[in-house]
């Protein structure tokens, strides 16, 4: 008989597990408790969308939906995306749900991402991120309050230092396409030194061209036209609320005129937070406003601003806070025992103490296993135990030794673990 082919995983997947699994629980445990204290509602969302969803949004023109999206017709011929970015997603259940009549919205979501890309360090084709986003605000203290919500989230996971908030204005719709007409004439005088992708954005997305890494289109771009020179009095005024809210709230930032975002709908505040710790892919956080997008979708005007960052990516920086010892291990010798310590360590978990069973092997064997899990006490059953219906409690830090009621354990083990 041929021997069975273990399948392997789909490439770009992962198996999160061990401390991994305990990196990713961290960073969302922390992700739940901030956006709760900035009143952030949290949402979930379908893994997957009609595709005009991100077609509409993305555009065409981008690598995300050109190259990188998981599209498919499903069996009633519909064509539907695995969900490569939330953004979109929170704008059509916004608009599908009428939530227009809550505005202005905060939201927050984490959970999978799908995109088909070469995997690398800190990337996969099923990748996670957090998600915040404020939907139905037109002030600048929303971009404030979203850049010091992200400022906080950092600092709470450990990893602020050496990160850097890069920041940018992408102006007022009027500021935006003057500056594009600017740049679309001053590229096209350069054209002869444009690297194959930035001609083809020249066409559709020429301020993305500002982020290109080619070494030519580098040279070119230092010299190319700023926003600053194109800004309205509004746009101006915008840029400078946002900054003076961002110093009065004690949030450093660094000016960054090459940050743009090449899609029509964005607008006024584009930011990252930046680290040097992760190579080129130094981009822990980022977002901004996003004024026109639900109007691309069908909806009326909106402004919008909001942030995502990358789980697999802060897991990389992060310092695991110490892990929480077990307080108790059970060590039951004998059937009888057992069963009696199953009554037990169940009565101990509903109390909120966290136990860990050692049944197997002789005594010494199960002693080790209750060092070995860092448990703070050894719970011993045996037959004078049961006769007595009190248990030995060892204490493991100092080997000391006392006999505790059953019907007692608990509260004995809360007051000694609380002293």
């Amino acid at each position: 008989m041929a021997k069975i082919q273990t399948p392997n995983p789909v490439r770009g997947t992962q198996d999160i597990y061990g401390e991994a699994e305990e990196r990713f629980a961290h960073i969302i445990a922390v992700f739940e408790k901030i956006r709760a204290l900035y009143g952030f509602k949290g949402l979930q969302l379908p893994v997957i969308e009609p595709t005009g969803v991100y077609s509409r949004s993305l555009g065409d023109a981008t690598d995300i939906v050109s190259k990188e999206m998981y599209t498919f017709d499903d069996r009633g011929g519909d064509s539907v995306t695995m969900r490569p970015e939330f953004t979109a997603g929170i704008c059509r259940a916004y608009l599908t749900n009428g939530w227009q009549q809550h505005a202005p919205m905060k939201l927050s979501v984490h959970g999978p991402l799908f995109r088909y890309e070469r995997p690398q360090k800190g990337r996969y084709r099923q990748f996670h991120q957090i998600d915040a986003e404020i939907l139905g605000a037109a002030e600048p203290m929303a971009d404030v309050e979203l850049l010091v919500m992200a400022d906080h989230l950092l600092r709470e996971l450990g990893i602020s230092d050496g990160v850097t908030l890069n920041l940018n204005t992408l102006g007022d719709g009027d500021s935006r396409d003057a500056w594009r007409s600017a740049l679309v004439e001053y590229f096209n005088a350069h054209k002869d030194v444009l690297s194959e992708d930035s001609l083809r954005r020249l066409e559709s997305n020429p301020l993305r061209i500002l982020d290109s890494k080619d070494p030519d289109d580098r040279g070119v771009c230092h010299a190319a036209p700023v926003i600053d020179d194109y800004l309205t009095s509004e746009a101006s005024d915008f840029f400078a609320a946002v900054t003076s809210g961002l110093d009065a709230a004690g949030v450093a930032w660094k000016r960054n005129k090459q940050l743009v975002r090449g899609m029509d709908y964005y607008r006024h505040s584009a930011f990252e937070f930046i680290t040097d710790r992760l190579g080129a892919q130094g981009t822990v956080l980022g977002g901004g406003r996003y004024d026109g997008l639900i109007e691309d979708l069908g909806g009326p005007h909106t402004p919008a601003v909001g942030w995502a960052a990358g789980v697999e990516r802060l897991a990389m920086l992060i310092d695991m806070p110490k892990q929480a010892v077990f307080d108790a291990a059970l060590i039951p010798m004998g059937e009888s025992a057992q069963m009696a310590a199953m009554k037990i360590i169940a009565d101990l978990r509903r109390n909120g103490l966290r136990c860990e069973m050692a049944y197997k092997g002789n005594m010494k064997k199960r002693m080790v296993k209750a060092n070995a899990i860092g448990a703070k006490y050894a719970i011993i059953l045996g037959d004078d135990e049961l006769a007595a219906q009190s248990a030995t409690v060892k204490n493991l830090s100092d080997g000391s030794q006392i006999t505790v009621p059953f019907d007692k354990l608990a509260e004995k083990l809360a007051q000694n673990l609380a002293s």
